[in-house]
């Protein structure tokens, strides 16, 4: 069965944020859902002080910090960044992002090259698909 493909414009002001634990919630964007084959996106955001536990994915993924003071820990060294700064994470290379302000929200847009992306937490092992991290998230 074939999909037709049709233009979206979406607003992540008007989408319900999943919640993620730790002080961050994830804003689901280009999926499936919207119609896409090829690649994901999505805003998460972080409370002041937050952290996600180290992690890597079984794809490429980019992140853009929109906004706030962050660092980006990738495959054990910390690099400060600032809006606009984008990076390059290739598949299974252990990394994570904090906020390092005390006071102001940290944003940033991610993108993972396959539909399929997984993310596997680096201190249990688990593994589990994007898709299903939002959808759980959702029937909360």
């Amino acid at each position: 069965m074939t999909i037709q493909q049709r233009p979206v414009v979406l607003r992540p002001s008007e989408i319900p944020a999943r919640q993620r634990g730790g002080g961050a919630k994830t804003i689901p964007l280009v999926t499936r859902k919207a119609g896409s084959t090829s690649f994901i996106n999505g805003i998460t955001v972080f409370d002041p002080g937050a952290a996600i536990p180290l992690h890597k994915h079984n794809c490429e993924e980019s992140v853009m910090l929109l906004e706030g003071d962050a660092v980006a820990e990738i495959d054990g060294v910390e690099y400060p960044i600032r809006p606009g700064d984008v990076t390059f994470i290739p598949a299974n290379v252990p990394h994570r992002f904090r906020n390092v302000s005390d006071s102001r929200v940290m944003k940033i847009l991610w993108i993972y090259a396959s539909l399929n992306a997984t993310r596997t937490l680096i201190e249990t092992g688990e593994t589990r698909t994007i898709d299903d991290e939002h959808a759980a998230r959702m029937a909360s």
